[in-house]
């Protein structure tokens, strides 16, 4: 499952008629507006091209200015390639995030290039 938050402009007269066309599409849940035209919506899709495909939609909307995407979450799309990522040594993590070392001693021994 994936959810994504939307933020949609249109100029303030149109808020309640793009309001209406929003809830009426079926295709997103409307979160938050306010009386300048910016509207937050939340989009779920089985992919990410099921969300993209919903958002194209929305965005044919009469008097939509924009409709982009602000935040995304994908609960298992992924999942199959992520046995696949190196795993970062715990005891470096611990290293990298403490609050006694300053940033200049931290050496780089690596290039990306390289991989």
């Amino acid at each position: 499952m994936n959810i994504s938050s939307v933020v949609v402009k249109c100029a303030p007269e149109y808020v309640a008629f793009v309001l209406e066309q929003l809830r009426e599409s079926n295709q997103c849940e409307v979160y938050a507006h306010d009386e300048l035209g910016r509207i937050i919506i939340i989009l779920e899709g089985d992919t990410t091209e099921h969300e993209s495909e919903k958002l194209r939609i929305i965005q044919e909307i009469p008097h939509i200015l924009s409709a982009e995407m602000a935040m995304a979450y994908s609960e298992s799309e992924f999942s199959d390639e992520e046995g696949k990522l190196e795993r970062v040594d715990e005891q470096l993590l611990e290293h990298l995030n403490a609050d006694d070392i300053d940033a200049k001693d931290i050496v780089y021994n690596g290039h990306l290039k390289d991989r």
